[in-house]
């Protein structure tokens, strides 16, 4: 479903898949790589085609990267859209 690219052995902790008005917002993927943990991110703009990757955003921990979703997903709920876990 995405084109995330994984360099090395790492173990997919989750995925959350944000929408509004039934389209795609963002989907954020955290992977532990066991000495970090990156959260990589793809961002669907209205009215483009395109895909926007920002980050990799990389972090010492789990709980870490746990914390930093845990407040995109909060906003974006607050802005009105739907989150699924995947």
């Amino acid at each position: 479903m995405s084109d995330f690219a994984v360099d090395g052995p790492g173990r997919e902790l989750f995925v959350r898949h944000a929408k509004k008005d039934g389209r795609s917002v963002t989907i954020l993927r955290a992977v532990d790589y066991g000495s970090s943990c990156v959260v990589e991110a793809e961002v669907f703009p209205t009215g483009s085609s395109d895909t926007v990757h920002p980050g990799p955003y990389t972090f010492a921990n789990a709980p870490q990267a746990t914390a930093f979703v845990t407040e995109a997903v909060e906003s974006l709920m607050y802005l009105g859209c739907d989150v699924y876990a995947e």
